[in-house]
């Protein structure tokens, strides 16, 4: 294995396993960690007798997970999530870092807004954190000279819900939306569905009344027409574009288009997408209220082969818990979105081994790293992260590969307190997580860690 070229310092902590998964592949060793961070990758464990150690033995060591998609609804919405729990689903689901989106109330939309946020977050994070800020439709042009400190990435909502004020609607601001954003260095996230396209099917149909017409009241075509537009700007514009929640077929398609064509746009599929169908929604009515909706078999399908064909840049939890009040009402009302942080990374590992069983298991590992580790940290210029290699944080996650366990609404640990994989039979464990060495999820003692996590600076895209 690789030894760091300058000497190591006395490690503060070895962390053995049989099956640690390095960006050159699974292999056994012994991580040695000092301040916080991976001093090295060694064969043999040398360290002085009273150095404390860890023993993930059959257990597969992954780097800590990236979440680059999460609600934790400070402030304002503070009913639904905060950050304690939220972060405690994160670091119970192996994700030590996180990135949350800025459609709160009031919505992050400056460079004031996001100081503050940071300011309630700190002291209350299980995990390191980057706040995305927001496009704010009276302003697109703050993206041409927002400062690299407060954020490199923004959300755009090209359609809303009950929890996005703030949608791009003028055709001429979204314009200048993608021309300063290119101007700026900032990679655009959107959520690209057409609002106006929705609306006018509205006020011809009416609003779904039902979930079993819900999946075709919020139609494919929203996004198709949304995803061709975003395609056209960022051929215009030369800006980088992230679609958030890709549903279907087409839209993997196009996409897919755009990146053999060479524009600089990747998109992120949800484990909600790839775990349900509208059939689900059918059955399950609010529990599987998204937006973009659920889909039909056959976009499930068609996401999973971009997951096996490396199409996907990251993998997301689009962690959105609304109350079970909340998701009471009327199909009119009841907003969309689900808790997703902690059931991410065993529902993805429970879809790739129940569709490819036959899959050599250090493969599987690696693709679940690529998409939740290294992907999200590529991405969106997160050094140290993403990857069990010297100088990298000592985010460590052990996983069982094997475990069969059933899914319980006693474990949720978002605050909304439920969740759609209720009954779900999974294969997969986290074990325990470390965040810069130390502890903050342990399954055997049910027990958390510090909440000290620091708020981090994106550099952008590599």
């Amino acid at each position: 294995m690789a030894e760091l070229n300058s000497p190591a310092p006395e490690p503060e902590l070895v962390v053995s396993a049989r099956k640690l998964v390095t960006p050159q592949g699974v292999r056994a060793g012994h991580v040695l960690v000092s301040g916080g961070r991976i001093t090295a990758l060694a064969d043999e464990d040398t360290a002085a007798p009273s150095v404390p150690r860890l023993d993930a033995g059959d257990h597969y060591v992954l780097p800590g997970l990236i979440d680059s998609h999460v609600h934790f609804r400070t402030p304002g919405l503070t009913h639904k999530e905060d950050w304690e729990h939220g972060t405690r689903a994160a670091v119970t689901g192996g994700f030590t870092t996180v990135m949350d989106m800025p459609n709160t109330v009031p919505p992050t939309l400056t460079a004031q807004a996001v100081a503050e946020k940071a300011d309630l977050v700190k002291g209350h994070s299980l995990t390191d954190h980057v706040l995305h800020i927001g496009v704010d439709p009276q302003n697109p042009k703050l993206l041409a000279t927002l400062d690299r400190s407060v954020a490199t990435s923004a959300k755009l909502f090209m359609a809303g819900h009950h929890t996005a004020p703030t949608v791009v609607r003028d055709p001429a601001v979204l314009e200048e939306a993608f021309a300063a954003a290119a101007e700026g260095g900032v990679q655009l996230m959107l959520h690209a569905e057409d609002g106006g396209l929705f609306s006018l099917l509205d006020e011809w149909w009416g609003e779904p009344g039902s979930y079993r017409e819900y999946e075709a009241r919020r139609p494919r075509s929203g996004g198709i027409a949304a995803v061709a537009k975003v395609i056209e700007l960022v051929r215009r514009h030369g800006t980088r574009a992230h679609i958030l929640h890709l549903s279907s077929a087409e839209e993997a398609d196009l996409m897919c288009a755009a990146q053999a064509a060479g524009l600089p746009v990747t998109f992120e599929v949800t484990g909600h997408h790839l775990s349900f169908t509208d059939e689900d929604t059918r059955r399950l009515g609010a529990r599987t209220r998204l937006s973009p909706s659920i889909r039909r078999q056959a976009d499930q399908d068609r996401l999973w082969e971009a997951v096996y064909s490396g199409q996907p840049a990251t993998i997301g939890s689009d962690h959105a818990p609304h109350t079970v009040e909340e998701k009471s009402r009327t199909v009119q009302a009841s907003p969309p979105g689900l808790p997703g942080v902690q059931e991410l990374a065993v529902a993805v590992w429970t879809g790739m081994r129940r569709r490819r069983p036959e899959e050599d298991v250090d493969t599987a590992a690696a693709r679940l790293v690529r998409y939740l580790g290294s992907g999200p940290a590529d991405l969106f210029g997160l050094p140290g992260k993403g990857r069990l290699e010297p100088g990298a944080d000592a985010d460590l996650v052990f996983f069982d590969p094997d475990a069969t366990w059933m899914f319980s609404a006693r474990g949720v640990r978002a605050k909304c307190g439920w969740s759609a994989y209720e009954g779900w039979t999974m294969t997969g464990r986290i074990e325990r997580t470390l965040r810069a060495g130390q502890t903050v999820w342990d399954a055997a003692t049910q027990t958390f860690g510090s909440y000290d996590g620091r708020r981090l600076s994106a550099t952008g895209p590599r």
